[in-house]
């Protein structure tokens, strides 16, 4: 009898791994010259006060100037699916403050993120899914909002 119930159990569970979908097969291979990052966020208790800043980018040799690389995250939904997912479609040189930097001053190697300021939605039930040109990596951020608000007062 424990070894039908076993059996029985094995079958079950193997089954319910086996139905269960892989959330990737929603989303697009990469196309040539682009590679896929995926990101996993994790299980937090209130999801709707956390937001998500991506910040694609390359490690480059700079001076004592602050930098960005040029171009945007563009948000496109996987067709039958509804799934959101981001591309860049490309980069380009960015913007630099022109500080006089001290010529004899080493060259150090620092992230040079794209610029952006976009929050994303905090959703840690599917993979957040961005697609990069190759050569480039995904660096993100979590922000959080207190639970606790205040109130504005009349001017």
């Amino acid at each position: 009898m424990k070894i039908k119930l076993a059996i029985l159990t094995a079958i079950t569970c193997a089954s319910t791994f086996a139905a269960s979908p892989d959330p990737m097969q929603a989303f697009p291979a990469p196309e040539a010259g682009f590679v896929r990052k995926v990101i996993q966020l994790p299980k937090v208790k209130n999801p709707e006060l956390y937001r998500v800043q991506l910040l694609p980018g390359k490690m480059m040799e700079v001076d004592c100037n602050t930098r960005n690389l040029g171009g945007q995250l563009k948000k496109e939904t996987a067709q039958g699916w509804g799934y959101d997912y981001w591309v860049l479609p490309q980069i380009q040189p960015g913007i630099s403050t022109l500080m006089a930097c001290n010529p004899n001053a080493p060259k150090k190697q620092a992230f040079v993120s794209v610029y952006s300021e976009e929050l994303h939605r905090y959703n840690y039930k599917l993979p957040m899914v961005v697609y990069l040109p190759e050569g480039l990596e995904l660096r993100y951020r979590i922000w959080s909002a207190k639970d606790k608000t205040q109130t504005a007062e009349n001017g």
